[in-house]
């Protein structure tokens, strides 16, 4: 009935229907992803990553996700403080599909949707804060847009990992003024710091006076104890020297002839103190009686053997 060729045509025909059939029955999902199955028109399954059969022309894949974390670039938006100063905010969201099913039907768009409502968010929570807050409480603004967007964003099957403020742009005019606090506070440091040098400069200078004060007085306080020291020292051994000369000139009197020296010493330091006594004017003194000088000398010999002997 049929040709050789015809018998090839058929076979032809039916590999490619094969082929075909094949094709469409088998799906590879990367990894990390999942796909949605609806079958004849209602959602039948999710296909994991890897080989899985499906039903051709019956079965069709409707919903194609990635389950990895995706950054989300917010656009840029004004923002007004609860002091009524506008700031231009924009900020990157991180997010990731958990249930490819509500992903699928849970929103028509869930990335428009956590987008229009981290925005919202953004400009609740800044205009509870003023100016000065915004740049101090960021991580309070994170925490606030994240716990907001993730509790409405289950049912959309996406889990709001977190959020980051980029960038935030006061006007110029509050730029401005926010330069010049900087500066000024920076000058008023700057003066703190130069005024509490120079404390420190006098109380170094007043300390260092009073070490030195307390150093000279506490060295001429031991140069007088040295001085007292050495003059008593001086005393002490003039007194000694005396003692001893006095007790060799006792003992040289005990001996014989010792008397008749002293007669002679006494009579001859007399003489020399009468003679000096004559010289300190121009007048000429003489001894009204030259007895005296003779009774002097025996006094003192009377004086002499008074003392008693050595032992």
């Amino acid at each position: 009935m049929f040709g050789i060729d015809g018998v090839w045509l058929i076979f032809i025909v039916i590999a490619i229907v094969a082929f075909t059939f094949a094709v469409t029955a088998l799906k590879v999902v990367p990894q990390q992803s999942a796909w949605v199955i609806e079958r004849l028109g209602k959602y039948h399954g999710t296909l994991q990553p890897g080989l899985n059969p499906v039903i051709p022309f019956i079965d069709r894949v409707a919903y194609k996700h990635s389950l990895k974390e995706v950054p989300l670039d917010t656009p840029s938006q004004v923002c007004i403080t609860k002091d009524n100063t506008q700031l231009q905010v924009d900020g990157v969201l991180y997010f990731q599909v958990t249930d490819p099913q509500r992903a699928s039907y849970g929103a028509s768009n869930y990335i428009l949707a956590i987008t229009q409502l981290s925005q919202t968010t953004l400009r609740s929570v800044i205009g509870k804060l003023e100016l000065d807050k915004t740049f101090e409480e960021r991580e309070y603004i994170n925490h606030s847009v994240v716990s907001a967007i993730d509790e409405a964003a289950m049912n959309w099957g996406v889990k709001v990992l977190r959020y980051e403020i980029k960038d935030i742009t006061p006007p110029n005019a509050i730029l401005h003024a926010m330069q010049q606090q900087i500066t000024a506070e920076r000058e008023k440091r700057a003066l703190i710091a130069s005024s509490e040098g120079r404390k420190q400069e006098q109380i170094n200078i007043a300390t260092g006076e009073r070490e030195a004060e307390i150093a000279r007085s506490e060295g001429e306080k031991f140069a007088q104890i040295n001085i007292a020291q050495g003059e008593a020292g001086a005393v002490i051994a003039v007194a000694e020297a005396t003692a001893r000369a006095i007790q060799m000139v006792a003992e040289t009197i005990r001996q014989p002839g010792g008397l008749e020296a002293v007669n002679l010493r006494v009579a001859d330091r007399f003489v020399d103190a009468f003679s000096n006594l004559a010289k300190t004017n121009n007048t000429l003194i003489v001894p009204s009686n030259v007895a005296d000088i003779a009774a002097l000398v025996a006094s003192a010999l009377t004086v002499v053997r008074a003392q008693p002997a050595p032992k």
